[in-house]
């Protein structure tokens, strides 16, 4: 087995063994507090943190760790290789009972991340990629959808884009779908069962790594609202904007992203 299949199946293990840890919250009781306006934590977000990097850390003490819950440590930025962790990406979800959650990791080289895994405890669903190696859903392939426009498409966005370029009307086939995880809206592209993703919010490197590279590996494309990549483990991990769909779908959206009139201090 190769050194990149090895940290494949150990992020694999590590994340599946976090789930009973959440479903234990996620089915009981939990205390949570916000870090900040509209920023909820849980203690269930410590407890998974603490799951992943007691085994992803110890087994691999080399690597540098970037973790939402964990404060920063800018050796991360001399690392090769950093694991980049949402212990749950989907808090406000989870607090309300709703299985839209997920746990999201990542190993990032020089980068990029190279092997992903989004697993949702609540529906028993694990997305999981490695480079070059295709993605899948529960061990099955899975492949983004081949749509091209927004004629029947699915999107995990909201309507107030198309008010913003002035479409008083969209296509009426048109559907639209609202889920708190960002990394599990990512998977979702990537299996099909969605055509494309907008978000036109900040996110960071933790909530997008991992869903990222299962899009690509299932055909995908990710970009920001301009289409610039995205790269990871910089010394502010952060990124404006994430568009997801289908090579057709991605160059549709950002075509239309391009005439959305883009509000005062926007950053996308």
């Amino acid at each position: 087995m190769s050194g990149l299949a090895q940290d494949h199946a150990l992020l694999i293990d590590a994340v599946r063994s976090a789930g009973p840890t959440a479903l234990h919250y996620f089915h009981g009781e939990v205390e949570s507090w916000e870090k900040g306006p509209g920023d909820p934590v849980s203690e269930a977000d410590h407890a998974i943190d603490d799951v992943l990097k007691s085994r992803l850390t110890a087994a691999r003490p080399g690597y540098g760790w970037l973790s939402e819950e964990t404060e920063d440590d800018p050796a991360r930025l001399a690392r090769q290789r950093v694991w980049v962790v949402d212990p749950i990406d989907g808090t406000r979800a989870f607090l309300q009972n709703k299985p839209e959650f997920t746990i999201s990791a990542a190993l990032v080289e020089d980068g990029r991340p190279v092997a992903g895994v989004v697993f949702n405890p609540a529906t028993d669903e694990l997305f999981e990629a490695a480079r070059d190696g295709g993605a899948r859903l529960n061990g099955e392939p899975i492949r983004v959808s081949d749509r091209a426009d927004f004629h029947g498409a699915r999107l995990l966005s909201g309507r107030r884009m198309f008010e913003r370029a002035g479409w008083t009307a969209p296509p009426k086939d048109l559907e639209f779908a609202a889920i708190n995880s960002i990394a599990y809206r990512m998977a979702l592209v990537a299996c099909g069962r969605y055509d494309g993703c907008v978000s036109l919010n900040g996110k960071s490197d933790w909530d997008i790594a991992a869903g990222e590279l299962i899009v690509h590996e299932a055909g995908g494309r990710t970009s920001d609202a301009r289409g610039h990549p995205l790269t990871y483990n910089g010394p502010e991990p952060l990124h404006n904007s994430v568009i997801v769909a289908g090579p057709a779908l991605h160059d549709h959206l950002l075509d239309f992203l391009a005439t959305v009139k883009r509000p005062a201090g926007a950053r996308w």
